[in-house]
């Protein structure tokens, strides 16, 4: 044997040894294939409809395998699903409701609560995300499912914001919940309102709406 094959075969073992080991992907790469999945298949939507959306084609943009997508989001709901539970991350009352890391006081954290969602809500792919839902939800009901999911999220977290608020000011509150379903749906009515009317409306009157809203809303604080 030379002495040059002990020494190929020692490289040869070097370079088996830095392989990089097979297993699990990364979290944060688990996190870039569900966002660029997710953005895909957000288009998808929107371009085609909820009724005209295509599993096959979100999977041929991707450029992934049917095993990637399904493997994640079992059917076309599951992924719709997904797509608004982002979304209400956008939508999420812990910047809203306070400032400058300081708790808001509860006609404050309401007025910035609604004037927030309503301002995301009546632009861009919110906008539009919700515009297929009212089209299309009475031939698909699973989206009206994951519409009432959504509200339901929003009306536990302004709930737990009016008990913080309750416990701080030291103003008793019996039915946190329900005082929350009402502001989060008085909310969305003005909303559904515009929408369905294609109304254009300023910050200023979107504005002046909410806190008259919420005004009438504090007027029976005491009966809560």
């Amino acid at each position: 044997m030379s002495s040059k094959q002990p020494a190929i075969a020692d490289r040869q073992r070097k370079a088996k040894s830095k392989k990089p080991a097979l297993g699990r992907p990364k979290l944060k790469d688990v996190a870039a294939i569900d966002d660029k999945l997710l953005a895909i298949a957000l288009r998808e939507f929107l371009e085609h409809g909820y009724g005209g959306a295509s599993m096959a084609n979100i999977v041929k943009i991707a450029g992934g395998s049917k095993t990637t997508l399904y493997s994640r989001y079992a059917s076309k709901e599951a992924l719709f699903r997904a797509i608004v539970y982002d979304q209400i991350e956008d939508l999420a009352p812990s910047e809203s409701l306070q400032s400058n890391s300081r708790p808001l006081d509860l006609e404050q954290g309401l007025n910035s609560y609604a004037n927030h969602m309503l301002e995301l809500s009546l632009q861009g792919e919110l906008l539009g995300v919700n515009r297929l839902i009212y089209s299309e939800s009475h031939r698909f009901p699973e989206l009206g499912a994951a519409a009432a999911e959504r509200t339901e999220l929003g009306i536990q977290r302004i709930a737990e914001f009016i008990r913080e608020c309750a416990k701080r000011d030291g103003i008793a509150c019996k039915d946190p919940d329900s005082v929350a379903e009402a502001f989060i749906l008085m909310i969305r009515g003005w909303y559904v309102n515009i929408l369905l009317t294609n109304r254009q409306v300023s910050s200023k009157q979107r504005e002046q709406w909410v806190k008259r809203a919420v005004r009438t809303l504090l007027i029976a604080r005491d009966k809560w």
